[in-house]
């Protein structure tokens, strides 16, 4: 098995909050951004969502504000990576 320790990020990086991590060193993390509609000139809010490698070191859980940088695909689904843990949203 590959070392995930030598990811590389690069490319774009998003900041969103973590909607789940129960899967095994996977956290799926969601963020906003208002798209534009020309036909009804007015702002319409899109979310995006995706899946991203949490490292162990990282641990970020369900209401984590993280930092997610593009990288090499790690899995089918996974091209991002936690880099940071901002602040925790528990209630």
């Amino acid at each position: 098995m590959e070392d995930k320790k030598n990811i590389t990020p690069r490319g774009r990086t998003f900041r969103g909050i973590v909607v789940s991590a129960k899967m095994q060193k996977t956290a799926t993390v969601q963020w906003t951004r208002l798209k534009y509609i020309p036909k009804y000139e007015r702002y319409m809010m899109k979310k995006a969502k995706v899946k991203a490698h949490n490292p162990e070191e990282i641990n970020a859980q369900e209401g984590d504000e993280v930092i997610i940088k593009e990288c090499r695909p790690l899995s089918k689904t996974k091209t991002f990576i936690i880099t940071k843990k901002l602040e925790s949203n528990k209630k």
